[in-house]
């Protein structure tokens, strides 16, 4: 009797402690891990996700992913190219839905992607795809999202409750030096023609007039407000000009509007109330950007204005 016990307790103890490691053998012997999981309420349904996911390619939302300190493995080329996030994205591949066979070799445990891209049955083949709608969200609940689906919901919103007391309070500040009535506009420099943003459009704008509070001008009110982006060419600048202007310049187009007279005469131009952002660094609304550009309002407004 004793001589069957033996062997049965040794093998007992064996499968407790694979099922302690969480891991199962294969035929080959191999072992293999298994991930925990758990359901994500995305907009597109139900879908299991890694609790802790080791290998992501972020399709789109790369910088809100990467603010949460998620290991990407395969980034969209917008988002390689900015260079506040030179550093983090060091050997990261780049990659496009198109490229699945690129895609299958990165060995993703998770896929972030944008609802209009193509391919998405063929990228949740490869790994759980989850996919975002741009705009569908505003830029604060679209981090507490990722902040979910990464499993971080609860640090998420403890930055977002801070940052908005931060903004609030540097758009206090600002107001009380510019004066209440003070406008600004966010326009950006393109090849042939400007843009002018309205207040949920990157570029700082959710920063200056949802959290800050700051006024824009009446014809930015009236063209770009509720499409986002109003397209206008250089003749037209004095109409968009507020008392201060935050150019969006693009270090790759001509920029040489900047030595006419319909520039030099703009007020803003005229009392140094200009300030210029790269358009490469400012394109997203993510934490990391959010954050380089409430320094950049607080010290442009704050202390060189």
């Amino acid at each position: 009797m004793k001589k069957l016990f033996l062997p049965f307790l040794f093998l007992l103890v064996l499968i407790l402690g694979a099922c302690g490691n969480n891991e199962s053998v294969n035929e080959d012997n191999t072992t293999e891990t298994k991930t925990d999981t758990f359901t994500y309420q995305s907009e597109t349904g139900p879908i299991e996700v890694p609790t802790d996911p080791k290998r992501v390619v972020a399709l789109t939302n790369g910088p809100n992913a990467l603010a949460l300190g998620a290991n990407i493995v395969g980034i969209d080329e917008w988002t390689n190219t900015n260079p506040l996030f030179e550093e983090k994205l060091k050997g990261v591949e780049v990659v496009s839905e198109d490229n699945l066979e690129k895609i299958i070799e990165l060995e993703p445990d998770l896929i972030i992607a944008g609802s209009y891209m193509k391919n998405i049955d063929k990228l949740n083949e490869i790994a759980p795809t989850v996919v975002f709608t741009w705009g569908k969200l505003d830029y604060l609940t679209q981090q507490v999202e990722i902040g979910k689906l990464l499993n971080k919901e609860t640090e998420t919103k403890e930055w977002v409750k801070d940052f908005q007391e931060r903004a609030k309070t540097a758009g206090e500040a600002i107001q009380a030096k510019i004066g209440e009535d003070a406008t600004v506009s966010v326009i950006e420099s393109g090849d042939k023609e400007f843009y002018v943003f309205g207040n949920n459009y990157a570029r700082g704008t959710e920063i200056l007039y949802q959290a800050m509070e700051l006024k824009m001008p009446d014809k930015v009110k009236e063209l770009a407000l509720e499409s986002g982006i109003y397209t206008f060419s250089s003749e037209m600048l004095p109409e968009f000009a507020g008392d201060y202007v935050i150019l969006s310049k693009n270090p790759d187009v001509d920029n040489s509007f900047m030595e006419t007279d319909v520039w030099k005469n703009i007020p803003a131009v005229k009392n140094n109330q200009v300030f210029e952002i790269n358009t490469k660094a400012s394109t997203y609304s993510d934490p990391i950007t959010l954050e380089y550009l409430l320094e950049f309002s607080k010290n442009h407004f704050l202390i060189t204005s």
